[in-house]
């Protein structure tokens, strides 16, 4: 399971762990501006009481190009119609395909049958590497780069909320029992961890939860963004 700390991937723990499967947790310090989404996935992995939780150093901030890991400003907005479909600043070069490609080794190493990533193409940022096309273009690779797909055994790539609004991602959460108090979103957090509320992730967030109709449990750096 990639466990980013979040709204979509702790969702997509939580069907993979209604669904009864071990749960091998990996997690990445890429050079991201801040720690807390770090902090969120160990506390989510801990909660879903995963057999295991990895958290491997990848210098991505050495490469750059992207707001989240470098100096560049992250896009703030005052509304979530505001976050367009065009590839915004904070899309990390190739970073899905880097995270798929050592969830792989880690899955062929633990002999897990499947990877979890909880993407989504609705109620996103619009990054390429969340598309279904993209997917299925990865699931080809691993069947033909590792071991057990040549062998017949394929490492299926499931990507379970990839259909769904933000709104139907909390809704469906909400019912296996998460408690999303304990994710992190936010692109551009303060210093003591709380959400800007203006970011990209932030927006789409409040958005999901004021939709689903469920009271939104982020604390946020300026009251009057908390509200919903």
């Amino acid at each position: 399971m990639l466990c980013s700390g979040g709204i979509d991937s702790t969702t997509a723990l939580a069907i993979a762990h209604s669904k009864q499967f071990e749960l091998y947790c990996l997690s990445f310090s890429y050079g991201q501006r801040h720690a807390v989404e770090l902090q969120a996935a160990t506390q989510v992995a801990e909660t879903f009481n995963a057999h295991e939780h990895l958290v491997l150093d990848i210098a991505l901030d050495r490469i750059g190009a992207s707001a989240l890991t470098t100096n560049t400003p992250v896009p703030q907005h005052t509304n979530a119609a505001d976050v367009t479909d065009d590839i915004p600043t904070t899309y990390v070069p190739a970073r899905n395909t880097i995270f798929l490609s050592y969830a792989l080794a880690l899955a062929e190493a633990r002999e897990c049958s499947a990877i979890f990533i909880g993407v989504t193409a609705v109620d996103y940022s619009g990054y390429p590497d969340c598309r279904p096309a993209y997917i299925e273009a990865f699931q080809c690779m691993a069947d033909l780069a590792t071991r057990t797909g040549v062998e017949g055994r394929s490492i299926k790539i499931k990507t379970p909320l990839i259909s769904l609004t933000k709104a139907e991602i909390i809704a469906t959460g909400i019912k296996l029992g998460v408690d999303y108090s304990i994710t992190h979103s936010c692109y551009d957090p303060s210093p003591d961890g709380a959400a800007c509320g203006t970011c990209d992730s932030c927006l789409l967030r409040r958005k999901g939860f004021i939709a689903a109709g469920v009271p939104d449990p982020t604390r946020y750096a300026h009251p009057l963004q908390s509200k919903t």
